[in-house]
C-alpha cells in the first residue's frame, strides 16, 4: 500500500509537469544561460529554446536632429512598444523565431515633426540553427535567417517598401558565473526604398546571485547603402541624416552623412524561477545623439522558457 500511495504521488507529479527528475535544459550545461535585452529584434541567445518573451520599452527621441545641408529640426518626446516574441525548438539545434511584431505609440512634442502616430509594427519570423552546440565546454554558435513582412502601420515607420530578409549569426559562451554573447548580422530589403544596414552587439553578465546578474551590451550600427524612399514616410524623413537603425527602416536617402550609430547598455537580470528570468537594461547613444532618433530607451521584458 505505502509504494502504490508513493507511486501514484510520482505519477501525478510527472502529469503536473513538475516531474522530480532534473529537466533535459539543466542538464545541457545551459541552464544559466540568459537572453540579451537590448537590440532585441536582431540579437538573440544563440542556444535554441522555446519560449516566450513580451518586451516593453520607453524610447526617448533627442531635442533636435540633424538636417542634410546643415541645420537642425525640434522634436522631442518619445515612443512606447509593446512586443512579444516567440521560439519554438524543434529540436536542440533547430528552432522557428518570431522576431518582431507589436504595437507602437509615438509621441514628439513639436507639431508631430516626422509624422509619428500609433500603430502595429511589421511581422517578423524565420529559422535559427545551432551549427555548434557544445554542452561540455558550453559553447553555441548560430546561424538565424528571418525575413520581415510590410505588415505594419505608416504612421509609425512600418508598412512600406517590399520587406527585408536578417542573416545574422550569434554566439554564446559560459564560463563560471561568467556568460559572453555575441551577433553580427546584416539588414538586406527586398526594394531601394530602404537601407540596407549592418550591425554587430555584445554582452557580458555575471551571476552574483538569482535576484541579481548585472549586464553590460553595446551595439553598432552602420548604414552599407542608404534607401531612395523619397517621401516614403513623411517629406521630412528625407531631409534627416541617419537611419533609424534596430527598429525602423526609414529609407533617408542622406543617412551616409551619418552612417554609424553605436549604443550602450547596462542593466540586470533576476531569476525569477527555473523557467522564468525578468530584465530590464538602460540604453544611451555613445554617438551624437542628434544623428538618430536615440535619446534614450529602457526597456524592461520577461523571459519564459518551458
Amino acid at each position: 500500500m505505502k509504494q502504490t500511495t508513493i507511486t501514484l504521488a510520482l505519477t501525478t507529479i510527472a502529469f503536473a509537469g513538475i516531474t522530480p527528475s532534473v529537466s533535459a535544459e539543466s542538464t545541457t550545461g545551459f541552464e544559466n544561460a540568459r537572453r540579451p535585452i537590448s537590440n532585441p529584434t536582431l540579437f538573440d541567445l544563440a542556444l535554441p529554446t522555446t519560449n516566450l518573451h513580451p518586451i516593453y520599452a520607453h524610447h526617448g527621441l533627442p531635442d533636435r536632429v540633424s538636417l542634410a545641408g546643415g541645420g537642425t529640426l525640434p522634436l522631442g518626446g518619445d515612443l512606447d512598444v509593446y512586443a512579444l516574441q516567440f521560439e519554438f525548438a524543434i529540436n536542440e539545434r533547430l528552432s522557428i523565431v518570431a522576431t518582431k511584431d507589436g504595437y507602437v505609440d509615438i509621441d514628439d512634442t513639436t507639431f508631430n515633426a516626422l509624422g509619428f502616430d500609433s500603430g502595429f509594427a511589421n511581422l517578423g519570423a524565420g529559422l535559427k540553427y545551432a551549427f555548434i552546440l557544445d554542452p561540455a565546454s558550453s559553447t553555441v554558435v548560430s546561424g538565424t535567417a528571418t525575413f520581415e513582412l510590410p505588415t505594419g502601420n505608416s504612421d509609425v515607420f512600418q508598412g512600406q517598401g517590399d520587406g527585408a530578409v536578417n542573416l545574422i549569426v550569434s554566439g554564446l559562451k559560459l564560463i563560471d558565473e561568467w556568460q559572453f554573447a555575441g551577433a553580427v548580422g546584416t539588414q538586406i530589403p527586398f526594394s531601394d526604398e530602404q537601407a540596407t544596414n549592418i550591425f554587430m552587439s555584445a554582452h557580458a553578465s555575471y551571476d552574483l546571485c538569482d535576484w541579481f546578474i548585472p549586464l553590460v551590451e553595446i551595439n553598432w550600427f552602420h548604414v552599407v547603402n542608404s534607401g531612395n524612399g523619397g517621401n516614403l514616410f513623411s517629406p521630412v524623413t528625407n531631409l534627416v541624416t541617419f537611419e533609424g537603425n534596430d527598429f525602423f527602416n526609414i529609407g533617408a536617402a542622406n543617412a551616409g552623412e551619418n552612417r554609424d550609430l553605436i549604443t550602450a547598455a547596462i542593466g540586470f537580470r533576476s531569476r525569477i524561477t527555473d523557467k522564468v528570468q525578468a530584465g530590464i537594461a538602460y540604453e544611451f547613444p555613445l554617438t551624437n545623439d542628434q544623428n538618430s532618433l536615440w535619446d534614450d530607451r529602457f526597456t524592461l521584458d520577461i523571459v519564459w522558457t518551458f
